[in-house]
């Protein structure tokens, strides 16, 4: 996985991937990273419709003339905004507009083991470009834009590049989990086998502070700390991504949690194809219209990873049964589209209760009754039939 050092009520029937034998291993290929810091957005407003039937804004008829005018004055942006990717040492004709683009970095030349190591984007408007290095010894990182004054009209703001520090375990001061965090997983039926192959690690120290790496195509792009009294917080800058996004990259079948330790809760029940939001659930469902995609801020992550999204055709929600995890529910199938959607509702604990999540059900009732709740999630919404 590169350098060891990186981290990195009707009921249908359904069918559930096999038990994987073999964990799935990041496909070879180009990156689709989706490096997005607070100053940019994912737009993808340009097409009518989401495939899964989300619609987009509305247009008014628009001025022929203007068409034409604004369609020159793009292609004139465009042609400096490739002198100015030129001048990065950028051969902007590897760049296809709207995708994720993996390159050599001519800043490091692909560093020791010589690989593409360079993110490269330029948005589908072609007003800008964007990039990342993810060399362990690298971490060249900014924008350009092909005209700054009409980016930011009226405002002197200067090409924002980010000097942070490169994501890695040894930039984090990150080492394997000791004996301590293996025991506190072990009480929650965690493997350390498991917990390896997500490479879940400690932060070095006195203080017991667990790592949870996040990746895409094997490169440590992000990072969630948690302490065992329930404490959260995340590397800043990094890029807002699903936990355990390399897991789905192929996957017709999808299960969405609510925390990191229910992906693994679900991983010992059988299932890789399992993937939990970054952040925390809001405690209502809006009343309001679904945002566009570039101003959902609370759900960027999902749309930084909608082209693996958009690959699946059947979505089961696994959040957490209380009112916080049900509201998550219900916006993630909003944004998914509910005909897609499958509900878990999880199981009783004892007499009194009932299990709130993936991790209780694991924990208390063994990895049978936690794959059984999965595989009899509900319909989240059934089309009419006439």
């Amino acid at each position: 996985m590169g350098n060891p050092i990186v981290f990195g009520k009707g009921t249908l029937e359904m069918s559930l991937p096999t038990r994987l034998r073999t964990p799935p291993s990041p496909p070879p290929g180009n990156l689709i990273h989706c490096y997005s810091p607070n100053f940019l957005s994912i737009n993808r407003s340009n097409s009518s419709f989401h495939s899964n039937g989300f619609p987009s804004l509305s247009h008014a008829r628009s001025n022929p003339t203007a068409d034409i005018d604004a369609v020159e004055e793009e292609q004139t942006d465009f042609a400096k905004l490739k002198r100015k990717i030129e001048a990065l040492g950028v051969n902007p004709n590897s760049c296809t507009p709207g995708q994720y683009d993996l390159l050599y970095c001519p800043k490091c030349e692909g560093g020791k083991s010589i690989q593409r190591t360079l993110s490269f984007h330029i948005n589908p408007n072609r007003s800008y470009a964007m990039w990342r290095c993810f060399d362990s010894q690298c971490g060249w990182a900014g924008q350009v834009f092909a005209d700054i004054e009409k980016a930011y009209p009226g405002v002197n703001i200067p090409v924002k590049i980010d000097s942070s520090r490169p994501l890695t375990g040894e930039s984090l001061r990150l080492e394997p989990l000791g004996d301590e965090l293996f025991a506190y997983f072990a009480e929650r039926m965690i493997s350390k086998e498991t917990l390896e192959r997500n490479n879940v690690m400690q932060v070095a120290g006195d203080r017991k502070i667990l790592a949870f790496p996040y990746r895409r195509n094997g490169l440590f792009v992000g990072c969630k700390y948690r302490t065992v009294e329930k404490k959260f917080w995340q590397e800043k800058n990094a890029e807002k991504i699903l936990y355990g996004l390399d897991d789905i990259t192929e996957a017709n079948e999808i299960i969405i949690v609510e925390g990191e330790i229910d992906k693994l809760s679900v991983e010992e029940a059988g299932y890789y194809n399992c993937v939990s939001v970054p952040g925390g659930a809001p405690q209502t469902v809006s009343i309001k219209e679904l945002p566009t995609p570039d101003k959902d801020t609370s759900f960027q992550y999902l749309w930084n990873c909608i082209n693996y999204l958009d690959k699946a055709s059947r979505i089961i929600l696994a959040t957490d049964g209380d009112i916080p995890g049900q509201a998550l529910a219900e916006e993630l199938a909003r944004r998914l589209g509910k005909e897609r959607c499958w509900l878990v509702h999880w199981p009783k604990k004892d007499d009194v209760s009932t299990c709130k999540d993936a991790n209780e059900v694991l924990k208390n009732l063994g990895a049978d009754a936690l794959r059984n709740a999965i595989e009899k999630a509900d319909a989240y919404q059934i089309p009419d039939s006439d």
